[in-house]
Order: C-alpha cells, then sequence, then structure tokens
C-alpha cells in the first residue's frame, strides 16, 4: 500500500513538472555574468563607439520582452527564443533589406549585430533556423509588428533623433505593396490550378482520369509563342484548350471524392473561381497561392497595373519619420483609409495636430480633433505658413520611394493577409531603424572630433615656451 501512495504521490509530481515547464523566451545571454575561458567577449572586440552598439544601449529590450511575452503560454512548452534576439534579426532584416537565411548568415560572420543581439560572446553559429523566424512573425501579429515600430520612434525621442514638436504633422499617402507572384495571365492560371488540383488528388491517394501534365505543358508554351507573335486566335484556342483541361480536373476529383477536406475544399473553390471568372468580373483571382491579392491600377506610365494591396504610409513632415505603415485589403477609396491610418499613428507616437494629404483624400472619413489639410492648386486666402507646410507633403513621395527599394515594400514574400499586414509595418521600422544608424553615426563623429580638438588644445597648453637666443654679431 506505501509502494501505490509513493508510486502515486510520484506520478503527480511528473504531471506537476510538466505543466511548470514555462514555455516563455530565455534571458539574453549578455545579462549572465559568468564568464567563458574559452569565449571572445564582444566587448573586447566591437568599437563601443559604433553606432549598432550605441542603439542596443538605446532600445529599450526589458519593454519589448514584456510588450511582446504576453503572446507565449505561461504554463505549457519549452522556452521560447530569446526576443531580444528575434527583435534585433528583424530589425536587421529589414533595415539592409535581406531575408531570413541572409540575415542568419550574415549575424554569424558579424560581431556588431551579435551584441545588438544581446550576445555576450561571439558565436560561430546560427542561433536559430532561419524558419523561426516565420513562426514568431505570426505568433506576435499585427499588434506585436507595431510595438516594434513604436519603439523605434521612442528610441529616437531618447537619442534626440526625433523632436516631439515633428510629430504634430504628419503627411499620409497611398502606395501599392506588391505580391511575390508572376503576372497573371488566364492560360497561366488556368495552368498552374490544374497542376495544384493534381498534386493534391496524387497526395490523397485520389486516381485521376488523365492529369494532363503532358498536354498542359505544350499548350501552355504554344499559348506564350503564339501571343509573342500576335497570332492572338491561335493563342485563344490554346488557352480554351487548358480551360477545358481544368475543367475536367474539377470534376473527376468531385466525382471521385465527395467530401473532400479543408484544404482540398478550398483549392478547389479557387479553381472554379479560377474556372468560371470572366474577363469585366470583379473581385477576380490572379493567383493560385495567393488568392487575395487585387489588381490595382494607379495611373503610373511605366506600370498600368500593380498586384498587391493597398497601404496606407504616414510620415512626420519634417523629418521623415515613419509613424503609420498599414494594409488596406479590398482596394479602398483613399479618403476611406484615413481614420483607421490616424488610429495606427495615434497607437504609434501620438495623436498629431495637422495632417496633408492629396486630392485624393476628398470626402474623407476622419473624424479627430486634428485638422486635415488637402492639397490644392492655387493658395487662395491660405497662409504663407500654412502653404509651405501644404507643399512639404510632397516629402511622402520619396520616402515611399526610399521603403519600397531598400525596405523590401516593393515585392512582399511573406505569406497571407497577415503577411501583408507584417511586411508594411516592419518596413517603416526598418527605414526608422536605419535614420536611426545615421543619426548615431554622426553623434559619433562629432564627439570624437570634439575630443580630438579639446586633447589638441590641451596639449598645446601644456607645451613650455623656447627660449629665445639672442646672437650678438
Amino acid at each position: 500500500m506505501m509502494g501505490y501512495h509513493i508510486a502515486s504521490k510520484a506520478a503527480d509530481g511528473r504531471q506537476n513538472l510538466a505543466k511548470v515547464g514555462p514555455m516563455n523566451p530565455q534571458a539574453s545571454p549578455c545579462d549572465d555574468r559568468q564568464g567563458d575561458l574559452f569565449k571572445i567577449e564582444l566587448e573586447t572586440i566591437v568599437d563601443l563607439a559604433h553606432p549598432l552598439v550605441k542603439l542596443a544601449h538605446t532600445v529599450d529590450w526589458p519593454g519589448l520582452e514584456a510588450a511582446l511575452g504576453a503572446s507565449y503560454c505561461e504554463d505549457n512548452g519549452r522556452p521560447a527564443i530569446s526576443t531580444r534576439l528575434m527583435v534585433a534579426l528583424h530589425y536587421l532584416k529589414y533595415t539592409f533589406d535581406l531575408s531570413d537565411e541572409d540575415v542568419v548568415a550574415g549575424w554569424v560572420e558579424n560581431p556588431y549585430w551579435q551584441y545588438l543581439s544581446g550576445m555576450k560572446h561571439f558565436e560561430h553559429r546560427p542561433p536559430i533556423d532561419p524558419s523561426s523566424m516565420t513562426r514568431w512573425r505570426k505568433r506576435i501579429g499585427e499588434t506585436g509588428a507595431e510595438k516594434l515600430l513604436k519603439e523605434t520612434i521612442e528610441a529616437g525621442l531618447r537619442l534626440k533623433a526625433v523632436k516631439p514638436s515633428q510629430l504634430d504633422r504628419v503627411n499620409v499617402d497611398t502606395t501599392v505593396q506588391e505580391k511575390h507572384v508572376r503576372f497573371p495571365t488566364d492560360a497561366r492560371s488556368y495552368d498552374r490550378s490544374r497542376q495544384r488540383l493534381v498534386a493534391a488528388a496524387r497526395e490523397r491517394g485520389i486516381e485521376l482520369r488523365q492529369s494532363y501534365r503532358r498536354l498542359g505543358k505544350q499548350m501552355l508554351l504554344q499559348s506564350n509563342r503564339y501571343a509573342h507573335a500576335r497570332q492572338m486566335k491561335r493563342a485563344k484556342r490554346c488557352t480554351k484548350k487548358l480551360k477545358t483541361y481544368l475543367g475536367r480536373v474539377i470534376r473527376d476529383i468531385e466525382r471521385k471524392c465527395p467530401e473532400p477536406d479543408r484544404e482540398l475544399q478550398t483549392l478547389l473553390e479557387t479553381a472554379r473561381r479560377i474556372h468560371t471568372q470572366k474577363r469585366h468580373d470583379k473581385s477576380k483571382t490572379y493567383s493560385v497561392h495567393e488568392p487575395q491579392v487585387e489588381c490595382i491600377s494607379k495611373g503610373k506610365a511605366h506600370k498600368r497595373y500593380e498586384f498587391g494591396v493597398k497601404v496606407s504610409v504616414a510620415a512626420t513632415s519634417r523629418g521623415g519619420w515613419i509613424v503609420g505603415a498599414q494594409a488596406m485589403p479590398g482596394t479602398p477609396y483613399d479618403g476611406h483609409t484615413l481614420g483607421s491610418a490616424m488610429e495606427q499613428v495615434a497607437r504609434v507616437a501620438r495623436e498629431p495636430k495637422q495632417i496633408f494629404v492629396d486630392r485624393g483624400y476628398r470626402g474623407h472619413n476622419y473624424t479627430g480633433a486634428a485638422q486635415v489639410h488637402v492639397d490644392k492648386v492655387r493658395r487662395g486666402r491660405t497662409s504663407k505658413r500654412l502653404w509651405r507646410w501644404m507643399k512639404r507633403r510632397a516629402a511622402v513621395e520619396p520616402t515611399i520611394g526610399h521603403l519600397k527599394q531598400e525596405h523590401r515594400m516593393d515585392r512582399n514574400r511573406l505569406k497571407g493577409t497577415l503577411g501583408d499586414s507584417l511586411n508594411a509595418i516592419l518596413s517603416g521600422a526598418g527605414m526608422n531603424f536605419r535614420k536611426l544608424l545615421a543619426h548615431a553615426a554622426v553623434f559619433c563623429c562629432l564627439l570624437l572630433h570634439l575630443l580630438q580638438t579639446t586633447a589638441q588644445f590641451t596639449e598645446s597648453k601644456r607645451k613650455p615656451l623656447l627660449p629665445v637666443m639672442t646672437v650678438v654679431v
């Protein structure tokens, strides 16, 4: 009987230990005071005046850990990866326009990146698998990404790179964040849908009457060649055959699998939509693996149509600091995006006093206390001071250009609607982080110059005067 009680207590102890194991992120190695005889400490090999080192001491890492720690389970699972490491990797990724694989590979080679990530010793191996960054982004969501953007503004205020008065006036505009999909044509859409359905049926053991693998490839090549040669009737004939192949595969799967699983059902619905949609239909599907992609025309001469999602960008009129970047699915009217864009600006920085927009925002839905100034052709009775601020609205255009060319907004490679939102916000955070690096570098250069000048002046004061010798001839 006593043995039974001991065994039951041991079992209860194992259950309690399994429940107690926390899933909270691990602490940063720099917080550990224990040394290592066989490793090199980073503080001995980095320049303490480097901009990344300065930012490592400026960013509020405990605040980010507390804000992002709510997304973890407290009483189940193994300890998660350090929050400071993941935040630093994403700052570096969007600051220097790198992929997940490239930023992890560069982290091994760069001691300054490791110092920013909270490492104490120089590490020779990657800290994580690049796929962990994808899962971490899904965990924090859009709210966590806004925390990263907000911290760049607060760090700028601590460094005095951002003046509080700069947050009173913001410029707002919209752009298109293109998705990483190939240019859609009817022939490509039909063939890709057929390929995905055939692969899904093979995974589930569904034997199709015919897969059209060889004929589909042949028809797609002929269609592209005829279209290139401007033989449009022959190209349409090949496209019609591809549509027929897709319809046969859809009906074959529906007959042999009347109750498909959720993944196959979603793929069948997307294929049916592609198979039945017409040229002038609304809400068309342009990609099989990204059905939410929209066709947007912004009136550009060099790019008539763009396939992605509309993004609202808010930047300060002075300084060009990004205080808001929000994906707007559904191609809404620009004026109808201002209300939600200003709500995000209030969460990231604070409620502005003046908002400057272009004429595409006439009839906006903003009802806050800030004044909205819509651009116009002539000055009229507008004061000179306000007119100068209104003319600075165009400063948001090159800001959007930098976001696209240098911070990964030109081609979004993150999947789904959540990926659209995360990429837009983190692009703004990366641009702000680059501006912080530039400000820290200028500050360090000025400080070094001041120290050198002071040392030279002190040395000249201490230098003894040479005696004057008189020569008598």
